[in-house]
């Protein structure tokens, strides 16, 4: 054990400067998110999923960081990248509309300025105009609530490309105190 250390001592304490680094890191950005979806008043699910993909995002970046520490050569990495990222590309276009519907889904985390309880009228289309109460808002999709009862889940990607007008903010509140 003591000849392990003292071969790679460099290593492992690189390594753990790095740990530490990207630990320190991933909390600070995880207070900020929390004091952001504080101020904006964003709802606990979509904090803790938002702050799963930073844990996740700031995952792959330290295993790229700790393989340069450890020693791996850059023409080893382009090898490995180039086939992580020929598979995902495939997959990715396969499914672009997942792909889209969670990137528009952390986008309306940030600036969609509508909150669970608004009632929202969504211009599908010049004949379809969508009225109905935020319900829950996922990775995925939006889940709207009609005045009749029915559920609407509506892709998030969609959302961000129709135009959406507040017919009443805190709907629900409103809807229950009556």
């Amino acid at each position: 054990m003591q000849q392990f250390f003292n071969t790679y001592r460099s290593e492992t304490i690189n390594s753990l400067i790095v740990f530490i680094l990207f630990f320190i890191l991933q909390l600070t950005v995880r207070s900020i998110i929390k004091r952001i979806a504080n101020s904006k008043r964003k709802n606990e699910g979509r904090v803790k999923l938002i702050g799963r993909y930073v844990i996740v995002t700031f995952f792959l970046v330290f295993l790229l960081v700790e393989a340069f520490v450890l020693g791996v050569k850059i023409e080893e990495l382009v090898v490995l990248f180039s086939s992580v990222f020929a598979i995902l590309g495939i997959t990715l276009f396969a499914n672009w509309s997942i792909l889209s519907n969670v990137t528009s889904g952390i986008v309306m985390f940030f600036s969609f300025p509508y909150k669970i309880g608004d009632k929202i009228s969504i211009h599908h289309d010049k004949d379809l105009e969508i009225i109905a109460i935020i319900e829950d808002i996922r990775s995925f999709q939006i889940h709207l609530r009609k005045n009749n009862g029915d559920l609407i889940t509506y892709p998030n990607n969609l959302l961000l490309q129709k135009a959406v007008t507040l017919i009443e903010k805190n709907a629900i509140e409103d809807t229950i105190d009556n």
